[in-house]
């Protein structure tokens, strides 16, 4: 019980104000909340299945700094194409692969090597129980990105889809830039 409570406070606490907070808060403005929550959910689950089935050994084979730029170049990608998006038929032409999986996608390259899935590797080897930490770690995410979802979908009902679509897409490039930002100081660092 130990390992899931601490595992699930850990990741709760680490994932509030983090990008991917964001992240569902731009989804859920320009998706159906819906579909956001399941793309989030199955996007959270695979990273940290992940994260807590392989521990370190990813970290030997895929550098951090790489995994920074690949995420960073999807976000920024995302917000142009948010940005190029026609109002109509927003929410069926805005990805090729639909929202869940465009969500999906993006939690989990958002996500690798992230500080939450660090802490699940790390809880997993202390613990050395899987499950609970899994249940731990995906709990504390999905608690902490649906406040993000709730904030989105409030501002979906709220703002002009115009306006709505151009927050997005500044979220998008915004995140995108910091994590090349990010990406560059832990290069040089």
């Amino acid at each position: 019980m130990e390992a899931l409570t601490s595992t699930f406070l850990i990741i709760l606490l680490a994932e509030l104000g983090d990008k991917t907070q964001f992240l569902v808060i731009a989804f859920a403005a320009k998706y159906d909340w819906r579909k956001v929550l399941l793309g989030m959910t199955i996007g959270i689950a695979v990273v940290h299945s992940l994260a807590v089935a392989v521990g370190s050994v990813i970290g030997a084979f895929i550098p951090e700094t790489l995994m920074q730029v690949a995420a960073a170049l999807i976000f920024l990608a995302f917000g142009v194409l948010t940005l190029r998006a026609g109002d109509e038929e927003e929410e069926a032409t805005g990805s090729r692969f639909g929202p869940v999986r465009t969500v999906a996608m993006a939690f989990i390259v958002g996500e690798m090597g992230d500080k939450t899935q660090i802490a699940a590797m790390t809880m997993a080897a202390e613990h050395g129980a899987w499950l609970p930490v899994l249940i731990g770690a995906v709990g504390g995410m999905l608690v902490a990105d649906f406040l993000g979802l709730i904030c989105g979908a409030t501002l979906n009902r709220q703002l002009p889809a115009r306006k709505l679509k151009l927050l997005s897409g500044i979220l998008f490039l915004l995140f995108g830039a910091l994590g090349l930002y990010d990406a560059a100081m832990d290069y040089w660092s």
